[in-house]
């Protein structure tokens, strides 16, 4: 996943755009040949597109958002503070608070993504005035017509955070079976597998540091994987002409997930290779006996 650090909410009211006029607004890139269907193409309906108003990066919604991630933040805090002993080593307390947050990420936020992929639906008008991010040929047995996904969320709050992210990325509104196969395993495999780091961590269970190595790995293949395919198609559904989605939420959310991982791979080897030099001194001292 990876995945894929979201904050924006984009709770709609009688002032804001709808899932569909987000979906229509920010699949149009000038510079780029998006990837949609049943689109008009005459002059007039082009010329229409361009005088939409950008969205506001800053509004109100998107800074209650910011919070509510926060939160999910101080959640996995206050959980350390609960659990662990005062005697934990800050790195470890750093790795608790990481994975407790992850899982809580993945269960809530890319669940959700999931759910909307398989059970939000909506019939593609013929009449060419939206654009939708195509579901893959028989998805799940539908046909011609039907779109999934969170485009197709209507007003749920999840569908409408998802819509925001894929003003960035636009695989994330649909279904794109790259990034769908990824998330049943982030949301299936690694969520759990986050949740047994913080169990074992606590417990002062020495698996943490395997399990932390399996997991991080599976992180960072995971995000390769999701963004490779863009790398080599010269990244046609992604906006990188906006400072903001380019950097904020492209560059440095999805970079967590390299980072930290990173460092949990590092933490938990140099633990490993403490208990190889402590068995092998060990072993040595029984010989010389």
């Amino acid at each position: 996943m990876s995945t894929k650090f979201l904050f924006v909410v984009n709770i709609s009211s009688s002032n804001k755009p709808s899932i569909e006029t987000a979906v229509h607004q920010k699949f149009t890139n000038p510079s780029k040949e998006p990837n949609r269907q049943n689109v008009n193409h005459n002059h007039h309906h082009h010329h229409r597109r361009h005088l939409l108003p950008p969205p506001d990066l800053f509004d109100k919604t998107t800074i209650i958002s910011l919070f509510s991630t926060i939160a999910i933040l101080l959640a996995a805090l206050a959980l350390s503070r609960l659990v662990l002993s005062p005697s934990t080593p800050k790195s470890l307390r750093f790795l608790f608070i990481w994975h407790a947050f992850d899982a809580l990420i993945h269960f809530f936020l890319e669940g959700s993504f999931l759910y909307h992929c398989f059970f939000s639906s909506v019939s593609v008008a013929k009449d060419g005035t939206i654009s939708y991010y195509p579901n893959p040929h028989n998805y799940l047995g539908s046909g011609e017509g039907v779109v999934h996904g969170a485009q197709a969320g209507g007003e749920n709050a999840f569908a409408q955070l998802w819509m925001v992210y894929a003003r960035a990325d636009k695989r994330w509104a649909g279904v794109d079976l790259g990034v769908v196969s990824l998330e049943l395993l982030t949301v299936f495999v690694v969520g759990p597998l986050a949740c047994l780091v913080c169990y074992d961590i606590v417990k002062k269970n020495p698996r943490a540091n395997i399990t932390m190595i399996i997991l991080a790995t599976a992180e960072i293949y995971g995000g390769f994987m999701t963004f490779c395919p863009e790398w080599l198609t010269g990244s046609v559904n992604l906006d990188t002409s906006n400072v903001v989605y380019l950097w904020l939420y492209l560059v440095f959310f999805n970079m967590l997930w390299v980072f930290i991982p990173a460092y949990a791979i590092w933490t938990s080897s140099i633990d490993i290779f403490d208990a190889f030099r402590v068995r092998t001194a060990s072993v040595a001292g029984k010989k010389m006996k």
